[in-house]
């Protein structure tokens, strides 16, 4: 992709499908944020590997800023400014891309060139020895309906129960892991061995119940 695009380097990882709220405030998102929900352009969310979330000022400049070089796309599906300054956003986690180079603009903000990665194969089936990880999926969500808005669930429809890649991901965002470990997941382009990882340490949790 030739053009460059924004990117928003952020101390977590976003994979396909995923849901992302955010409230944005630092002067170098808030006209960023807005351009991309009016062009209905995406943003590439990055997972920062130095710096935090918020720019931090050094003497007179600004402390360093890195990132992996593997994210993934982003889209605003929900837009929402109350008062000038601060804007609460929900995107969606599209496509994964590799950085072909980046750069920081004067005003902070980082853009990109980037090459579009595969997809996931759609429609991988889960195995039957790992239906363990849709079922407790589906019993952790029935739990959370009870005691919050279903607008506000981590896990949003469509639900894909029998889709390899697609319960892998919303596992690999919900399981407590380093942040390494969920990028290292995210870079997987087998669905089937991702699954069969993140059941793994679903099995570890469950065992220590």
């Amino acid at each position: 992709m030739e053009t460059e695009i924004p990117l928003f380097p952020l101390s977590s990882v976003l994979f396909p499908g995923g849901r992302l709220p955010l409230r944005i405030f630092e002067p170098r998102y808030l006209d960023m944020v807005q351009r991309c929900h009016a062009q209905g352009q995406a943003f590439g969310v990055v997972a920062l590997t130095e710096g935090q979330e918020v720019r931090q000022r050094q003497g007179e400049g600004f402390l360093r800023e890195a990132f992996h070089d593997i994210g993934t796309l982003a889209r605003i599906e929900h837009f929402e400014q109350d008062q000038p300054g601060l804007i609460h956003l929900r995107a969606r986690g599209t496509q994964r891309f590799r950085l072909q180079s980046s750069r920081c603009l004067s005003h902070g903000l980082w853009v990109g060139k980037l090459e579009l990665l595969p997809d996931d194969p759609a429609g991988v089936p889960v195995p039957e020895d790992l239906e363990l990880a849709a079922d407790e999926l589906q019993d952790l969500l029935a739990g959370w309906r009870e005691r919050a808005p279903a607008d506000e669930l981590p896990v949003q429809p469509p639900y894909q129960w029998d889709d390899a890649g697609w319960l892998a991901n919303r596992w690999a965002e919900l399981l407590p892991m380093p942040l390494d470990d969920r990028q290292r997941l995210m870079e997987m382009d087998n669905p089937l061995l991702r699954l069969e990882l993140v059941v793994d340490r679903l099995d570890e949790i469950i065992s220590a119940r």
